[in-house]
């Protein structure tokens, strides 16, 4: 599982793969780091096979073996990305939400953190968005509105909103949810645009 806080200076040097050898996993993971790695430094459009097999040390034959074409490849990275994001957010979740405020808040500082929101990541997402409403692969992957967050949000917020004494399934809590991941999405693109002045105590506030 590729990670989503790595060195930027670092990421310029190619992975330390070989060129062969019966590694299948391996290789197919060499090959969606790098292609990660490409896409934070260069963009997606500048992401060239060439690119992606000097920095994973492979044969430019591996990406047919392993994706069948480059255009397979972004979609497993992006798939890939959108996998890691996850799995960081649920390890940072395991055991600090007691209430369903603090699921919520939970979810933002998680979503705000360093791991999972640095210059590398902020690249990769804005990068993924940008090709998202031409290529429907990968916007399964870098949607806002991706199910898995609007449902653990969702869910929370039917909580709040039935504890407070409404109606489930009330458009309170569905106002609520799409304004949380609409804010979420402004911090990201805040980030991106300010990374030196980006201030994650203020923005968790």
């Amino acid at each position: 599982m590729p990670k989503l806080m790595k060195d930027m200076e670092k990421s310029d040097a190619p992975s330390r793969g070989r060129s062969g050898g019966r590694q299948p996993e391996k290789n197919r993971q060499l090959l969606i780091d790098a292609t990660l790695d490409t896409i934070a430094i260069h963009g997606i459009t500048e992401t060239t096979v060439s690119r992606i097999i000097e920095r994973a040390a492979l044969s430019r034959g591996m990406i047919h073996l392993h994706f069948g074409g480059k255009d397979n490849l972004l979609v497993a990275a992006a798939q890939a990305f959108n996998e890691a994001y996850y799995d960081e957010m649920e390890r940072q979740m395991a055991g600090q939400s007691d209430t369903p405020a603090e699921t919520v808040m939970a979810v933002v500082r998680a979503d705000l953190s360093a791991e999972l929101l640095n210059e590398r990541s902020a690249k990769i997402w804005h990068a993924f968005r940008g090709v998202a409403s031409a290529n429907p692969e990968i916007a399964r992957f870098s949607d806002t509105r991706d199910f898995r967050l609007r449902q653990t949000l969702r869910q929370v917020f039917d909580r709040i909103v039935e504890d407070a004494g409404h109606a489930a399934e009330s458009r309170l809590a569905r106002d609520a949810t799409y304004g949380t991941l609409v804010m979420m999405e402004g911090m990201w693109t805040d980030f991106l645009t300010h990374m030196d002045a980006f201030d994650r105590t203020e923005a968790e506030r």
